[in-house]
């Protein structure tokens, strides 16, 4: 059973529906609005590294694997402690995993991996650090921006994104024959190019006349950091 309801309630909804529809005819669409896009580059140093160590074990017994792992991470982590500094040299653990050996799907033995992470803004420190940790090998290495310095230049980089886009929205309202604008809506986006992971050789692959507990060979290189502000104006007469 349907219930309808009374015709004296249907006629003030469709009324409302009819007005509303009419109200949005009356405006027609903006006339001379102009769209823009402007954008800022600049290169920055990288200046924060990070440094993944590693160490792997195995053999037949999973207990046995499990803690000399363990005891290779414990020894890093004494070593690495000693030279943390907040901001600085951040030292963490990684992932730690242990998994089983097969032949024709049979277990025949256990491999674990071991990880430590040394990260910071105190480059020379961090590279010498992974340099004297005898119970791990680098696995990767990576640079990026520090929070301070991304803030500080996107912030500049903005600054000079709005500045084009202005000067472009003059010059532009100067050739169509306008005497100004006004700004209809915008939008500000920043790119970054925050740097990877670099795969490094075990030490063990390294050249046999590099000390095992010398410094860590690394370039900071430099990050790209852009901000791209896009948006519409409305170009007016004065």
């Amino acid at each position: 059973m349907t219930i309808r309801p009374p015709i004296h309630l249907l006629l003030p909804l469709a009324l409302a529906l009819s007005s509303g529809a009419s109200a949005q005819s009356a405006y027609p669409p903006p006339t001379n609005v102009l769209s823009l896009s402007a954008s800022a580059t600049t290169e920055v140093p990288r200046d924060m590294l990070g440094v993944t160590m590693w160490t792997t074990r195995e053999g037949g017994d999973a207990t046995a694997v499990q803690a000399q792992l363990k005891q290779a991470l414990d020894a890093a982590l004494t070593e690495a402690r000693k030279a943390a500094r907040p901001g600085q040299v951040d030292v963490r653990t990684g992932g730690f995993s242990l998994m089983p050996r097969y032949t024709k799907g049979v277990i025949n033995g256990w491999q674990g991996t071991a990880e430590l992470i040394l990260e910071g803004r105190d480059i020379p420190a961090i590279s010498q650090l992974a340099g004297r940790l005898p119970t791990m090998t680098v696995a990767r290495v990576g640079f990026s921006l520090s929070r301070e310095m991304r803030e500080k230049v996107e912030a500049e980089v903005a600054g000079q994104a709005i500045e084009r886009y202005r000067a472009q929205a003059d010059a532009y309202a100067k050739q169509f024959g306008f005497g100004g604008w006004t700004l209809r809506e915008v939008q500000v986006n920043t790119h970054g190019d925050p740097g990877g992971p670099v795969p490094m050789m075990a030490r063990a692959q390294m050249s046999p006349a590099m000390s095992a507990d010398a410094p860590l060979p690394v370039e900071a290189g430099k990050a790209n950091v852009t901000v791209t502000v896009n948006g519409s104006v409305q170009l007016s007469i004065k």
